[in-house]
């Protein structure tokens, strides 16, 4: 079977529709109709009933869903596999939010070069819906998401329940000034849920919509906003920032999502990564922590 139907089929069952499938894949309508018609020929089944609303699952498409799933997962993970580098057993590739690789991504890279040598790793940093898309096609292993959608055939595992915390530069005081309030985007929970909270901050002067860069701005302008505990513990512990007392916390979970049909020897070290690294006061000092302080001390 042509890898392209499967794909193709795939697509149509997350976006519900011939024509947002068709945009995705940069194809026509006409194309994306031509490919079911050809998949269902093969298979010897009609897999979706087209309607107003868009394209539902027949009987037979439901059931073809985890097989599809499988057949690109395959596809892709043998294509990786062909290209191992030499001295390594399998390529691993992984795909992390914007707002969360920092620091987990390094982090767990470092842990991964002492703790599983036999690994190629591949690394990317993207939006949730695009890595969680490239897992179901198989591009990759594992993404770390925040808030994912379950999709068929993936899995969906807690790797930490990480907190949002109102910090400022301010040196005193129990309350927010909305002039140099920064509203940084962790996305609609968030949202929701800080609107309630902050009525009087709904028309912020500055929108970050990247973590990091909210809190960069922060630190280098001054001001408020609601940034992640575990990338600001160090700025609190040496005076940079302040919590706000008695400021509403918001949690931030964290999760990584792969394959059900992954392989277990490539997934399972690259879990373990990152649970260390998303859980750092298990086990020490982070990595990256522990590297920046030799580099320090050698004066580089």
């Amino acid at each position: 079977m042509d890898i392209t139907l499967a794909r193709t089929f795939l697509d149509i069952v997350a976006s519900g529709s011939f024509l947002r499938a068709a945009e995705s894949l940069h194809v026509t309508q006409t194309a994306v109709s031509a490919r079911v018609r050809t998949l269902e020929d093969q298979i010897g089944a009609r897999l979706f009933v087209r309607n107003k609303a868009g394209a539902t699952l027949t009987p037979a498409g439901e059931q073809f869903v985890p097989y599809a799933s499988m057949l690109v997962q395959v596809w892709e993970r043998a294509r990786h596999q062909v290209a191992v580098p030499a001295g390594r057993r399998s390529v691993l590739t992984i795909g992390c939010e914007v707002s969360l690789w920092d620091p987990l991504l390094l982090d767990w890279l470092l842990w991964m070069r002492t703790e599983a040598p036999h690994l190629a790793v591949r690394t990317e940093v993207g939006f949730p819906a695009d890595l969680i898309e490239q897992v179901a096609g198989g591009i990759l292993d594992i993404a770390v998401v925040y808030a994912p959608q379950l999709r068929p055939g993936l899995r969906i595992e807690l790797l930490i329940e990480e907190k949002l915390v109102l910090v400022t530069t301010r040196k005193r005081g129990r309350t927010v000034d909305p002039k140099d309030y920064v509203y940084v985007d962790w996305g609609p929970d968030f949202a929701a849920q800080h609107s309630l909270a902050f009525p009087e901050l709904a028309n912020p002067g500055v929108i970050a919509g990247l973590g990091p860069l909210g809190r960069e701005y922060i630190l280098a302008a001054g001001g408020s906003g609601y940034i992640r505990l575990a990338v600001v513990r160090e700025h609190l512990e040496s005076g940079r920032l302040r919590r706000v007392p008695d400021a509403p916390e918001f949690l931030y979970p964290a999760y990584a999502v792969f394959a059900e049909g992954a392989d277990e020897s490539v997934v399972r070290p690259a879990l373990d990564g990152l649970r260390h690294a998303a859980r750092p006061e298990q086990g020490g000092s982070p990595p990256s922590r522990k590297g920046l302080k030799r580099t320090a001390a050698r004066g580089e």
